[in-house]
């Protein structure tokens, strides 16, 4: 029996992988059991921003795992603290709080925003809202999937918990239409990823952010994705000079080998949590701050949120001028780039299985958009290499 077969045996068919088997990976490359080199364009949805396998990531996991992996937060490590005060420095928040995956750092978040607004804002209890955005993705929780906009994420799941209000993404209008006296935070992405890379007009984060500070409403940023240099900042919210009350990063924070999670925010929302409140066995252990830590002075050392900005305006041109009716629309801002495709000459699967062909590796969203996101580390020769793969792909259709 092969691999994938074995696999559709006895794993839940929660996926729908592309028909290929991955054995090693290095830098922007990955390999498959015949030995074939791909691209890879898709990066981990973002968790794979600094290459596979970087070599200052594995010497800190290395180095980390001969002294001390996992205690739990029963005891205080050497590692934790320094890897939260550089998160908060970057960030410019107070005080963070370590999980492990996106999710986990999404259902903190909102635990701090319910009961920030009912010590500190004085929303009667129980009577706290959350608005979120249609087409949001925020991770695949009961709590997370109640407020998607997605049918499928919730069929089956139900019944949901309540307190969360959704509204048109990119329209700041909506919002403060929305908005009540028991409205305790905004939750939004500041680009929809899984939603198709959707980034909204410009100023639309800006006007969000005046109208929360006006209402005494938390502006939470998931920046799961986006954070950490994939948009050409280091994070995505300062295209617009804006600053949140609430941060959430994941992904490529655990630089490619480990969930690491954080949610960031100022000191009046961090403290409403007393000892017992809430906690992670795993989250904020050595390993994952060590690695974090790395991750951090990565991205930042090697500028990589700048090498988004500058090859993503390349990539993005250069998708453009492929100029094909298959093309509907290129659009993202740095290395998270979309490209919605006209689904009567084929599909976005269709797509990526041909590009799966031809050395190139990502994967739809939304059945009508291919995903480009290659590790941050890509450089220009290499990048423009995958053009080339990319623009006959495209043409063959």
């Amino acid at each position: 029996m092969s691999i994938i077969d074995t696999e559709n045996q006895y794993c839940a068919q929660n996926y729908l992988p592309l028909p290929i088997v991955l054995v090693r990976g290095r830098g922007i490359h990955l390999w498959d059991t015949k030995g074939k080199r791909y691209f890879d364009m898709m990066s981990a949805y973002s968790a794979v921003s600094h290459g596979h396998l970087h070599p200052r990531l594995v010497s800190a996991m290395s180095t980390q795992l001969t002294q001390l992996a996992i205690v739990s937060r029963a005891f205080h490590t050497d590692k934790l603290a320094p890897f939260l005060k550089k998160a908060c420095e970057l960030s410019g928040q107070d005080k963070a709080l370590p999980m492990n995956t996106g999710a986990e750092a999404v259902e903190t978040a909102i635990k701090a925003a319910r009961k920030w607004a009912y010590k500190i804002k004085g929303v009667e209890t129980n009577k706290a809202e959350i608005i979120t955005c249609n087409g949001n993705f925020h991770g695949r929780t009961i709590t997370i999937v109640g407020f998607s906009s997605e049918a499928q994420y919730k069929d089956g799941f139900g019944p949901f918990p309540h307190g969360f209000k959704n509204i048109p993404f990119a329209d700041a209008d909506a919002l403060e239409a929305a908005i009540t006296p028991n409205t305790a935070a905004f939750l939004v992405e500041p680009i929809q990823g899984e939603g198709g890379i959707i980034a909204p007009p410009d100023g639309y984060l800006k006007k969000c952010e005046e109208i929360c500070k006006k209402n005494n409403v938390l502006l939470i940023c998931d920046e799961i994705q986006t954070g950490l240099g994939r948009t050409g900042k280091l994070f995505a919210y300062e295209h617009e000079n804006v600053k949140p009350d609430g941060l959430l990063l994941g992904k490529a924070l655990g630089g490619g080998i480990l969930p690491v999670s954080l949610f960031l925010s100022r000191k009046d929302v961090m403290d409403v949590f007393t000892p017992g409140d809430h906690g992670s066995t795993f989250g904020g252990n050595p390993l994952s701050a060590a690695i974090g830590l790395e991750a951090l002075k990565l991205t930042t050392e090697k500028q990589l949120p700048e090498v988004a900005s500058t090859l993503g305006k390349h990539f993005i041109q250069s998708l453009k001028a492929i100029n094909l009716p298959l093309i509907k629309e290129v659009r993202g801002k740095g290395l998270l780039i979309g490209i919605e495709v006209n689904s009567d000459i084929a599909s976005a699967r269709q797509i990526c299985e041909a590009l799966m062909q031809k050395g190139i590796l990502t994967k739809e969203t939304h059945e009508t958009v291919v995903r480009f996101s290659p590790p941050l580390i890509i450089t220009k020769a290499e990048l423009d290499s995958a053009l080339i793969i990319i623009k006959d792909v495209f043409a063959s259709f």
